[in-house]
């Protein structure tokens, strides 16, 4: 009896020495299935477990900041720069990008073909009153596409064409393919997006559509020490050779959904 208490005691404290980081990311590093390929490779060198709390961006940093995440991985660089400035992170660093891109039904109701400028294809939109879909769930996705309309002058809120879904990006896709829609995407929720139907991409290339994902490491005192250490490791690791190697490698029929880079952001 002893002996096996013995035995449950020192199982009991392996558990409780065991490592866990809680990731806040974007929904869309989650849906393509990039987390999932990566983060393995980081417990298997290191022993930490990662749970990752896939939300939109605006949802991502207030759980950073009320303390219910040890790091956060997402893509919006005002909502990022109002974070850092508030004092909830103390560094920020870009660890892979690729593109948002406009998609939409082959009949092309919104005649955005040819298009590579993404504020003439939102008014293209809103003058066809083509049916646009937006997330409306304040993700990094979300807020690009409010910017780009408030490049265009136009505030689409209430229009008949405009549907604000409140959703991830999946369920905007799936909408846009069963009502022939348009709607943002990031590329690489697109690669991985199996339900078009209909939809083909009709605009990209556009420099506003560029799409940078950034790790921000958050102020101390918000996690006990052990946490913050972990959250540093994988920090580092996603900025390391392993990880930017598995982020270029992680394709979909040939093709790459992210494009590694690191860079240092003030």
């Amino acid at each position: 009896m002893r002996a096996f208490l013995a035995i449950l005691l020192l199982l009991t404290a392996g558990v409780a020495r065991a490592e866990t980081v809680v990731l806040a990311s974007t929904t869309s590093l989650d849906n393509s299935g990039l987390l999932a390929r990566i983060l393995p490779l980081f417990t298997a060198r290191t022993g930490i477990a990662v749970q990752v709390l896939a939300q939109g961006t605006g949802q991502a940093l207030a759980t950073a900041a009320r303390g219910d995440a040890d790091l956060v991985l997402v893509h919006d660089p005002e909502a990022e720069a109002a974070f850092m400035a508030a004092g909830h992170g103390v560094k920020r660093v870009e660890i892979a990008w690729n593109d948002f891109i406009l998609v939409g039904p082959k009949s092309d109701p919104a005649r955005l073909g040819g298009l590579a400028d993404a504020v003439v294809a939102l008014h293209k939109v809103a003058e066809n009153k083509a049916p646009f879909i937006s997330r409306g769930d304040k993700s990094g996705t979300d807020a690009l596409e409010k910017r780009l309309w408030r490049e265009a002058g136009i505030n689409p809120a209430g229009a008949s064409w405009y549907k604000d879904i409140g959703g991830g990006m999946g369920a905007a896709l799936n909408v846009a393919a069963a009502t022939d829609g348009v709607t943002l995407t990031d590329r690489g929720t697109w690669l991985s997006f199996a339900n078009r139907r209909d939809l083909v991409e009709q605009v990209h290339g556009d420099p506003r559509l560029l799409n940078r994902y950034r790790v921000i490491e958050l102020a101390p005192g918000r996690q006990p020490a052990g946490r913050m250490a972990a959250a540093h490791k994988l920090a580092e690791w996603l900025a390391g050779a392993e990880a930017q190697a598995a982020i270029g490698a992680f394709t979909i029929g040939g093709m790459a959904l992210f494009n590694p880079g690191v860079k240092d952001i003030p």
